[in-house]
Formats: C-alpha cells, sequence, structure tokens
C-alpha cells in the first residue's frame, strides 16, 4: 500500500464502519448529546440500506457494550421456524446432497450442508428487535430518531459506493439462476432493470424506508407481532415457506456474559455460542504460549496458522445453541486444555481433530462517546443477500442463517426446530487490567476469528495503531492445509522468504488478490492520556470519523 492510511484520533467520541454514510450518521448522532449505543444503532439502521449485500432489515445482530464499568453481552440471534426438522430438509430436496458453500470453511467445508438460498435456510430476524433492546437498557436519544439517516437514504436515495457495488454485482449475477415465486421481489428492490447499481449510481429503496419507519414508531413491534409479521406469515405460506407468524411473536433476545482469555497481559473477550467467537479465544490462547515477537515472519505465520486450525477444530465440534445442548464453554478455555492443544502443534503443516475437553457477508461497527460507554456491533444476513427472499413490498431480503446448521443428527448444531444455529458473526472487545481498551470486530464469515487473531496480534505483539495493525496484510485459512495470503505478505523479499517456508512446511499456499477474502474490520482504542484511537477497513469503503 503506497500512501496507507493513518488512525484518527478523537478527543470525545468516535464512529467506525464499513460505509462512510454510516460513520457520518452515527457521528451526527454523538454531536446531538446521545451516547455510543445511541450512535451505534444510527449507523446499524443506515448501514442495512447503504450496504444491502453484506446486512438487512431481515438479518441478525451480536453486540458487546461497556457501560463505562463492565461489558454486557447480547446475543439477538433469531431461531429457526418450530416447523423446521432434518426429515423437512429431505422432502424439500428430495434427500440429494448439497455441496458446502465456499463460505464455509474448516469441518463445515466437509460433507453435506444445508441449502444456502430459499426459504429452508431462513430463521427469525433478530436485529429489529436488537436495536430495540440494546436502546431500551442503553439508548439515551428518542429511538425512532436514530431512523432519521437510514429512511432519508432509502426514501430519497444514495450513490452506491464503489466496494459495495463490487459486492451487489457479484451477488446479482449469481442470483440468476434462482427460480420459483419466492424470489420474484429481489430483481425488482435490488436489481432494477435487470441488473446490480453500479459504482456512484443513485439507489434508492422506498418500500425499506416504510419498514424502518414502523420499527421505529413501535419499537420493533410490527415487525414481530403486527402488519409487518403478517405480511411475512403471509409470503411464507403462499410461496413455500416455513417461517410463521408465531414463530415471529415468539422471539426474544438474550442478555449474556461476554467471556475471555488472556493474551499478552490483556483480557480478549467474546460472546459465548453458539457464536464462532470461541474458535478466536482458543487460538489466542494457544498462541500466549508463544513469544511471536521474537520469531521470524515464517515461523509466526506457521503457529498463527496451526492455532487457528486448533480453535476451529473445537469451535466447529462443539459449538451449538445453548438452550438445546450443552456447550463446555469454561472445559475448552481452561489453561490445561490449552496447554495440551498447544503441545499438537509441530513444525508441519497440519489438520487437526477436535478435542475432548473434560466436561463440566456482514458488517461491523464500533462506537465511544465522551462519557466512555463504548459499543462493539455487528449484523449480517449472512451470504450476500442471504436467502434472496425479499418481502414484496417491504424492501428487505431475510437472512440464511440456518445454512449454520449440520444435517448429522448427532452433531450439537444439528437442525431442528426453534433453535439458534451456529454463528459466524462475533464482535470482540479488549480490556487490561479492569480498564477498557475498546471494541475491535473483522466481518467475513470464516475470516471472523482469524482476522481477530491477526488484528490483536499485530497490536500487541507488533504495538501497531489500530489502522496500521488493520492495513497489515492478512492471510486466510480455509480448510485442510489450504492457505491463501495476500500479495503484499510476498510484495518483500522477506514475505517471499516467508512463503517458501510455509511451502516447504506443507501449507498449500495461494496468492490471492481478492480483498473480500481476507475480511474488513474496525477499531477503537482508548488513549492512556484521553481521547479515541480509531481505525477502519481500507480494503473496502470503510470509514471513521470523531469528534
Amino acid at each position: 500500500m503506497a500512501y496507507p492510511r493513518k488512525p484518527i484520533f478523537a478527543p470525545r467520541g468516535a464512529v467506525a464502519t464499513s460505509h462512510p454514510l454510516a460513520a457520518a450518521a452515527g457521528l451526527a448522532v454523538l454531536r446531538r448529546g446521545g451516547n455510543a449505543v445511541d450512535a451505534a444503532l444510527a449507523a446499524a439502521t443506515t448501514l442495512t440500506v447503504v450496504q444491502p449485500p453484506s446486512n438487512d432489515i431481515g438479518g441478525d445482530l451480536f453486540a458487546i457494550v461497556w457501560d463505562g464499568e463492565r461489558l454486557h453481552g447480547l446475543n439477538a440471534a433469531g431461531r429457526s421456524p418450530a416447523a423446521l426438522t432434518r426429515e423437512l430438509v429431505d422432502v424439500v430436496t428430495g434427500r440429494r446432497a448439497t455441496g458446502p458453500v465456499d463460505a464455509l470453511g474448516g469441518a463445515q467445508a466437509r460433507g453435506p450442508a444445508m441449502p444456502a438460498r430459499g426459504w429452508l435456510p431462513v430463521t427469525v430476524p433478530g436485529a429489529p428487535a436488537g436495536w430495540r433492546d440494546l436502546h431500551d437498557r442503553f439508548g439515551s436519544l428518542p429511538f425512532a430518531d436514530l431512523f432519521a439517516d437510514a429512511i432519508g437514504y432509502a426514501e430519497h436515495g444514495h450513490p452506491v459506493s464503489a466496494g459495495v457495488a463490487v459486492a451487489w454485482s457479484r451477488a446479482v449475477a449469481g442470483h440468476a439462476g434462482l427460480t420459483g415465486e419466492e424470489y420474484a421481489e429481489f430483481g425488482r428492490v435490488f436489481a432494477p432493470g435487470g441488473r446490480a447499481p453500479r459504482a456512484g449510481e443513485w439507489w434508492r429503496n422506498p418500500d425499506a424506508a416504510g419498514t424502518l419507519r414502523r420499527i421505529a414508531a413501535t419499537g420493533a413491534e410490527d415487525f414481530y407481532s403486527g402488519g409487518i409479521a403478517a405480511a411475512l406469515d403471509a409470503h411464507a405460506a403462499r410461496t413455500g415457506g416455513f417461517l410463521t407468524g408465531v414463530d415471529l411473536a415468539r422471539h426474544t433476545s438474550t442478555w449474556v456474559d461476554p467471556v475471555r482469555v488472556r493474551y499478552r497481559d490483556h483480557d480478549v473477550w467474546e460472546l459465548p455460542p453458539p457464536g464462532q467467537g470461541l474458535a478466536a479465544l482458543l487460538a489466542l490462547q494457544v498462541l500466549d504460549g508463544t513469544d511471536l515477537a521474537a520469531l521470524t515472519l515464517e515461523e509466526r505465520l506457521h503457529r498463527q496458522v496451526e492455532a487457528v486450525k486448533l480453535g476451529f477444530a473445537d469451535a466447529h465440534a462443539h459449538v451449538a445453541d445453548p438452550e438445546r445442548a450443552p456447550v463446555p464453554v469454561e472445559a475448552l478455555l481452561h489453561p490445561a486444555y490449552a496447554a495440551a492443544r498447544r503441545a499438537l502443534v509441530t513444525d508441519r503443516a497440519g489438520d487437526p481433530a477436535a478435542g475432548d475437553p473434560e466436561r463440566g457477508g456482514t458488517v461491523y461497527l464500533c462506537t465511544a462517546d465522551n462519557g466512555g460507554m463504548m459499543v462493539s456491533l455487528i449484523q449480517s444476513t449472512y451470504l450476500a443477500f442471504g436467502s434472496h427472499v425479499v418481502l414484496p413490498g417491504h424492501g428487505f431480503a431475510l437472512q440464511n442463517r440456518g445454512l449454520g446448521f449440520r444435517l448429522d443428527p448427532a452433531h450439537p448444531n444439528a437442525v431442528g426446530p426453534a433453535k439458534r444455529p451456529f454463528h459466524t458473526i462475533i464482535p470482540g472487545f479488549l480490556t487490561r487490567d479492569d480498564a477498557v481498551v475498546g471494541p475491535f470486530g473483522v466481518m467475513g464469515g470464516h475470516m471472523q476469528p482469524q482476522g481477530h487473531v491477526q488484528l490483536l496480534s499485530a497490536t500487541l505483539d507488533a504495538g501497531l495503531d489500530p489502522q496500521a495493525a488493520l492495513d497489515a496484510p492478512r492471510w486466510y485459512w480455509h480448510t485442510g492445509r489450504t492457505l491463501l495470503v495476500e500479495p503484499e505478505l510476498v510484495a518483500t523479499a522477506e514475505g517471499r522468504e516467508a512463503i517458501a517456508g510455509l511451502r516447504a512446511r506443507g501449507h498449500e499456499v495461494t496468492v490471492a488478490a481478492e480483498p473480500s477474502l481476507f475480511g474488513y474490520g474496525q477499531a477503537i482504542w482508548r488513549r492512556p492520556e484521553g481521547g479515541y484511537a480509531v481505525g477502519s477497513e481500507s480494503r473496502v469503503d470503510g470509514g471513521a470519523a470523531g469528534y
């Protein structure tokens, strides 16, 4: 990168998101006297309009909030319809095995998978309730006021950003093979004229503006028990769907306690299952026993990749909906278990299996305010435009989070009714000695725990500021010994020597130029002398703002 970004330093408050218009919406709320949660909600609702391939009203949400004294976690993921069973999947698919999509990595990339599009992977959207629940507990400005920018961009339009246009065009091309009445509305809303909007081209979604107004005016009640819920029920019944008004009315978010591990004298926090944050924590525990700063680049990359493989092996074997299956979180995070897993790392590329511990497409944003409150928030419809099922007259796509279920009936994450699937979206938080450092996150499906590990290592091992840590070249482990690296990693003699060394160790390394493979991140660190240092993703249309 010839002219890398520099971090933003802000004395009173900051917002970092994957889109500049969303960052501006959050900053405007801060300047009006809103707090970090208000700003996060303004940015989150705006992102559903300005970055619809990655997230929408019909998606899910997770968040971690620092209230000035402690952390609070919100799991605003929806559950599967009560009608969804393995037997139903077999009937709908005719027992034809569906291969895993490229977005699934690790153990999930092996064997049959849930269909990625249509009604089967649709779960109850949790984002609208998540917005309301965050506001009910922490918000300060009126809930409806936080939707102003989102509604304005939906009603009056906005120029599509360059990075969003690329993802949008790719998703519309993939939609071409989908037939059926459930997909009919997609083209009218998201591909007017038969194509995706180009970079700089204005796009409006007045139907979404109407939906957002009703959510804002009713505190999301219309979405779960009013007119929007009735419309979803009717559309599903008419087009072969399984989501019902009863499923929507039964939806609730869950407040949870974040879980942590120690890394380099800091505490790294993630949300507990059903999210994959455990994969990042498990990998960091393995790495904490190694002085990465003292290693060569080749050795450092090898150790990081192998630690991530171990983290994913356990996460894919054990993570499930804790309301429906026991997840051994404490045992997995026990130092003795970490030491045993660390001992499995050798000088060769491995393909580890899960251990047996002793039992007892997405947007990320973060905000901080003048009072010390900070928010780490992530929301998504999963793959681009989720299920590609769009509710007629309402302007939003439904997520396909059911893709995260496993078809093996013996797996704790087996597909079934009224349960939350394995989730890829994970907000992160960093503290030290009970003092807050700040929120961070890297979106990108299977890349997310890997991105967390690399961002934190760049910060705590290499001492980089948040922007430089985000800009550092990344790698992506997919499955087996397959390893993708960014071109910047081979741009220097040291990097080329390191990649050659990794190949000699058995890693199957490919240089990949597609930036979306390596995730998009944001971070805000509180500075010891006051104020904030802010970094935002340079691989896409990331935007950071402060005041």
